[in-house]
């Protein structure tokens, strides 16, 4: 699958769960992880849909791959932060929420122009 393609069935993956297509979005996202177990984009994805339909553990599993493909992500350690808060592990939500939070800080180092008129 080339990188083209991949990028083209998460879209698709994405485009059947907001039109409630669920089945089809996981169906299309497992195809994706498989084809590329390297995709932080995949696993992310997947992480987020299995989330929203309260599969908690599979959306851990899912995060947790995207987290070990890119650590410092802001976008990841989000997600994890909420599947562990929904879990109940206030801990390990509120670390995942401050890697977030730094992360957060770091872009905004790098490129403040773009978070002028924030907080």
């Amino acid at each position: 699958m080339t990188a083209d393609e991949l990028q083209t069935l998460i879209e698709d993956a994405t485009a059947d769960y907001a039109l409630g297509e669920t089945d089809t979005a996981l169906q299309k996202l497992a195809r994706a992880t498989a084809a590329a177990p390297e995709s932080f984009e995949a696993w992310h994805a997947l992480a987020e849909v299995n989330f929203s339909l309260r599969r908690l553990d599979a959306a851990l599993a899912a995060g947790e791959r995207a987290h070990a493909l890119r650590p410092a992500d802001l976008f990841i350690n989000t997600t994890l932060s909420r599947i562990w808060m929904e879990r109940g592990d206030k801990a390990r939500a509120e670390h995942f929420g401050a890697q977030a939070k730094i992360q957060s800080w770091k872009d905004q180092l790098k490129n403040p122009e773009a978070h002028q008129g924030g907080l």
